[in-house]
């Protein structure tokens, strides 16, 4: 029998973000478990959706990096006095040196358990080392776990935990492919997308880690050869992104291929966007931690090209081999897209990375810490 916990996650605020949503996707889950769950950060405009699965915020600034976040430090140590967490989960590097140093404050036999979450590739160092430094260190992904261990090598092993993220397949439904319908609405919005051939999707903010560039010199070479493709770009066109947009403009009139791009802002309907697609693309040139694109574009049911580095690699190995690319091989990531155009491999008939899952994961994790 489960006993009923309390856990306080620590972030630096609820914006947006991977980050922010692991941690109300976990909130929820403890709440809806019969558990207690308070989450702790500077606030933002998530915090009406965490409060409304029922979880409590508390408002402490914990992630500016500035001397005047160790001000904090005290509130933390009363708010943990006060609620007695069976679990403290730090999320962010900062909040996470906080939480610590707020923990060791406290009597050896009133400490709660501490977790810690790896959430990306960060930068070697002793500030990301108190990341590794959790009674269990969750990791996103195998890629994660396998970071930790190369630089930080006095981790011990036994304490990683791989906890891959994951979606909830009934707001990633599978789409026929093609959509012409869903293919029609975009290219209504967007008159640089309508046209017979393929339409290739790359999402991701605006900036040059994300391989805009590559998707433009992938979509030159496929025009290349006869076919009319087109490349949408949801997410590119961010305030304060203008120069790198007038870059990306530049680069597609040199390329001779303006008239079939749209970079856009970031789109609140991507499902739509994958189903009105032929082909996703996920070209990071920084390798990353997961790669959530993959597997939301495999639930809807669109093959994925990518970089084979990094998180992305490791889901396209495990769920569509045929789609990964030795890292910046030009001529091997047009070739493959020909391919995988010519002949779409079938999507995977189940997806295992759900956002279930993973809240089960978790919370096991939790109790298995918790047990007497």
């Amino acid at each position: 029998m489960h006993r009923r916990l309390t856990v306080v996650q620590l972030l630096p605020a609820l914006q947006s973000g991977g980050v922010e949503r692991s941690t109300l996707e976990i909130a929820a889950a403890l709440v809806a478990a019969g558990h207690r769950a308070i989450v702790v950060s500077a606030g933002g405009r998530l915090v009406p959706t965490l409060e409304a699965c029922g979880a409590v915020h508390v408002t402490l600034d914990i992630g500016r990096k500035s001397p005047r976040t160790l001000g904090q430090l005290l509130p933390l140590r009363r708010l943990l006095q006060r609620e007695r967490p069976d679990i403290v989960h730090a999320r962010s590097r900062l909040p996470a040196w906080l939480g610590w140093a707020a923990l060791r404050s406290l009597p050896a036999q009133a400490r709660p358990h501490w977790v810690t979450t790896v959430h990306g590739l960060n930068s070697p160092g002793r500030y990301s080392a108190i990341m590794t430094g959790g009674e269990r260190v969750i990791c996103v992904s195998e890629t994660v776990r396998r970071h930790v261990l190369e630089h930080y090598p006095g981790t011990d092993p036994a304490r990683l935990r791989v906890i891959a993220r994951g979606l909830d397949p009934t707001q990633f439904p599978r789409r026929p492919w093609p959509d012409p319908g869903m293919r029609s609405q975009v290219a209504e919005r967007f008159p640089q997308l309508d046209g017979a051939g393929p339409l290739l999707l790359l999402p991701g903010r605006g900036t040059r880690l994300k391989g805009h560039a590559d998707g433009l010199r992938l979509l030159a070479a496929l025009r290349g050869d006869g076919l009319d493709a087109r490349l949408w770009l949801p997410g590119a066109r961010q305030p304060g992104r203008e120069a790198y947009i007038a870059e990306l403009q530049a680069l597609a009139a040199g390329l001779g291929i303006a008239d079939a791009v749209a970079f856009t802002a970031p789109t609140a309907q991507m499902v739509q966007a994958y189903a009105a697609s032929d082909l996703v693309l996920q070209l990071s040139r920084k390798p990353e931690s997961f790669g959530r694109t993959v597997i939301e574009a495999l639930s809807v049911g669109r093959p994925v090209l990518g970089w084979a580095h990094g998180g992305v690699g490791e889901l396209l190995a495990q769920l569509q081999p045929c789609g990964a690319v030795a890292p910046f091989d030009e001529v091997a990531l047009a070739g493959t897209a020909r391919a995988l155009l010519a002949a779409p491999p079938a999507p995977p008939a189940t997806m295992p990375y759900t956002l279930a899952a993973m809240q089960a994961a978790t919370l096991s994790l939790y109790q298995e810490l918790a047990r007497p």
